[in-house]
């Protein structure tokens, strides 16, 4: 069906294409009888095509008495003008501007006491895009900004916003971790930016990642220190309002904890030798008795001072290990029998090799800086056994990448506005692929609800982006 669409829509251009010429011929050979718009005969909207579609469709519509000059005519369509490229007396190509909602077809030919207005007696199907927009944060011109609590329009900028977390009971709330920085809260209800929790509360000095008990009553704060006894794992409790920071897990130089959201333990690591460690966190929550080293390790990433996060299926048949400096994701199943996970294997990107931007399957793909990333339920995958696409973030590709359950990785958003210059990066809105630009983001969380992204961004943006459909 789409690729009958499609030859139709190419056979409508290459018509249209085709009585231009023969309109410009006619033109030259029989100059006294032009089809120029007349004012005396009504300017008529008889169809356009196609019948939907959105921002930046090439759109025809037929007519009459459109005349041939392209000075005197004006389309708008949803209310707002779209760009008009040529015109004959009984077709109009144009294009369909953006966020054209109500989808009314007008088309106004002449001028002054000779204007006429056409509509058509039907309207277009706009069909809205994703675009990415700026949810929060702003630089002045040099690039400075203020750290302030405030509203989304006033909040001044974000230090390094490189993890993103929503509260598992409250989706109006969307915890902000910094790494050198203080914890922040963009609260959705009021649209407001708060800082909840300090560094100086727990004693932290680079915190990494944040995540929830199974129970959702505790926050788990992941910190990057370099002594072995110093905090690996903090754990808050809802009861205070997070406010009672106690150490949970201790070591040296962890980059990351994830829970499992079936079975509730604690998974961590350290970028020292790249261990990745497993704390039964329902037994401490339950009795206590758990020490802050009695944990145990499963298994080595490769090699030393790799520094890496997790991210835990929601299924929980498996996570994925973003091997962040060296530019490729491990792949760890899950031991249901045993409640573990077992030795990781690559799943894209490749060991020690150069970071690049290169799309492909598996090993032939190349990532450069790789950071947070989210889960995603696609409804064509609906019935298989793994319904999630894994959509992350990359600081050193400057865009936000898609990883299906077979390995294939594509680019989703970023690196658009080729025209302006060939850099990938810099802060720009708009279409995904075409237009949008981000400077090194990191932080991600997805909204299912709303089927909206968000994006915390390092670099020289220190912003919150935004990806959903247009509104």
């Amino acid at each position: 069906m789409k690729r009958n669409i499609l030859f139709h829509f190419k056979c409508l251009w290459a018509i249209v294409a085709v009585s231009f010429i023969a309109l410009a011929c006619k033109k030259e050979s029989t100059p006294a009888e032009p089809e120029a718009y007349d004012p005396s005969e009504k300017v008529l909207v008889t169809d356009f095509f196609p019948k939907s579609g959105g921002s930046g469709q090439q759109f025809v519509i037929y007519g009459k008495n459109f005349g041939n000059d392209k000075s005197i005519v004006s389309v708008k369509i949803g209310g707002l003008a779209a760009t008009v490229i040529n015109v004959s007396n009984e077709a109009i190509y144009c294009i369909v501007p953006d966020r054209a909602y109500s989808g009314n077809v007008e088309v106004n030919v002449g001028s002054g006491a000779n204007l006429q207005l056409a509509t058509a007696a039907t309207t277009f199907n706009y069909q809205k895009r994703m675009v990415v927009t700026t949810l929060a944060g702003k630089t002045d011109e040099r690039g400075n900004y203020d750290i302030k609590d405030g509203t989304f329009a006033n909040c001044g900028g974000f230090l390094n916003p490189s993890w993103l977390t929503f509260d598992p009971k409250n989706p109006n709330l969307l915890y902000m971790g910094q790494d050198g920085g203080d914890i922040r809260l963009l609260n959705f209800a009021d649209s407001t930016v708060t800082t909840p929790i300090t560094r100086a509360m727990g004693g932290w000095s680079r915190i990494r990642t944040i995540d929830f008990s199974l129970d959702k009553n505790y926050m788990l704060i992941a910190e990057d220190q370099g002594d072995v006894n110093g905090k690996a794992v903090s754990i808050l409790s809802r009861a205070s309002g997070f406010k009672d920071p106690q150490v949970l897990t201790s070591y040296k130089q962890c980059n990351g904890a994830s829970v499992h959201p079936i079975n509730g333990e604690l998974y961590f690591n350290s970028y020292e030798k790249g261990q990745f460690y497993r704390f039964d966190l329902n037994s401490y929550i339950a009795n206590h008795t758990l020490g802050i080293k009695d944990y145990q390790t499963l298994f080595l990433i490769q090699d030393n001072n790799w520094e890496f996060n997790i991210e835990i299926a929601p299924t929980g048949d498996y996570a994925y290990i973003i091997v962040i400096n060296q530019n490729y994701i491990l792949r760890t199943d899950y031991d249901w029998t045993n409640k573990t996970f077992t030795q990781p294997f690559v799943v894209c990107g490749s060991p020690r090799a150069a970071s690049a931007w290169i799309d492909g399957v598996g090993t032939q793909a190349r990532l450069a800086n790789p950071y947070q990333g989210v889960f995603v339920r696609n409804p064509d995958y609906a019935g298989k056994k793994d319904e999630y696409d894994f959509y992350f973030t990359e600081q050193g590709n400057h865009d936000i990448r898609i990883l299906t359950p077979e390995g294939k990785v594509t680019t989703f958003a970023g690196r658009g506005s080729s025209s302006i210059n060939s850099n990938p990066y810099g802060y720009i809105d708009g279409a995904l692929r075409t237009e949008a630009r981000f400077d090194q983001p990191k932080g991600l969380a997805y909204d299912s609800t709303n089927k909206a992204f968000y994006v915390g961004e390092g670099g020289a943006n220190h912003r919150v982006r935004k990806i959903s459909l247009e509104n």
